[in-house]
């Protein structure tokens, strides 16, 4: 087999015709054309994390639509259709950035109901971080807590007869796909509930499930 490498010609910048590199940059640094708007957001369980569900025209699933009439703010980051909590909207692309890029490892707080009682070695294995299929997880922070005062979660979760469940706060700067659960089923102990407390400075406090608020950057 030859070992010739061939290095490629660097293309010309055209102003005009902006590369798709180019391109994503502007839109996720871009700034609000009026002022700025952050939304904080109690999303139910089973809402999706978007403002149409084009997918299920037919039956349509519930969204962003129907709970926040705010126009022009996007999601900084997502949360699962099955879990609870905070949920961020902007119109500012740099704020947008900070939260969800995992390069600014902004903190968020995850109140999580598990199944069982996990040991202090298990907490203590996910303190340090655990292999998932995407690779070792950072350093979290991670505490059994008192069952948190929160609104019914509709559906109830199921739970299975003579089978405990615990509650955590776990605290961590990534946002993998659906991270928190697979890091409590790594160690044997799955997520019947998840419910985002915080994001950053903002959490849900004061905020009943379903409704949101705005409040100043």
């Amino acid at each position: 087999m030859s070992q010739i490498k061939i290095k490629p010609s660097k293309p010309r910048f055209n102003p005009s015709k902006p590369t798709d590199k180019y391109k994503s940059h502007k839109s996720v640094e871009q700034k609000p054309k009026g002022p700025t708007k952050v939304v904080l957001f109690n999303k139910p369980f089973d809402v999706l994390c978007q403002f149409t569900d084009e997918k299920n025209e037919q039956k349509p699933r519930k969204t962003l639509a129907d709970f926040i009439d705010v126009k022009d703010v996007y999601a900084a980051g997502r949360l699962d259709r099955d879990s609870e909590g905070l949920l961020i909207l902007t119109n500012d692309g740099k704020l947008q950035n900070q939260l969800a890029s995992p390069k600014h490892k902004t903190e968020k707080t995850y109140w999580v109901q598990v199944e069982g009682a996990p040991s202090d070695e298990s907490i203590l294995d996910l303190c340090k971080g655990v292999s998932l299929k995407d690779g070792m997880t950072l350093p979290a922070k991670v505490r059994v807590m008192d069952e948190p005062v929160t609104w019914l979660r509709n559906p109830p979760i199921r739970e299975r007869k003579n089978i405990p469940t615990t509650w955590l706060e776990i605290k961590i700067t990534e946002g993998r796909n659906r991270q928190v659960r697979r890091m409590t089923a790594h160690i044997g102990h799955p997520t019947l509930r998840l419910i985002r407390y915080s994001i950053g400075k903002w959490s849900i406090d004061d905020i009943n499930n379903g409704e949101y608020k705005e409040v100043k950057k």
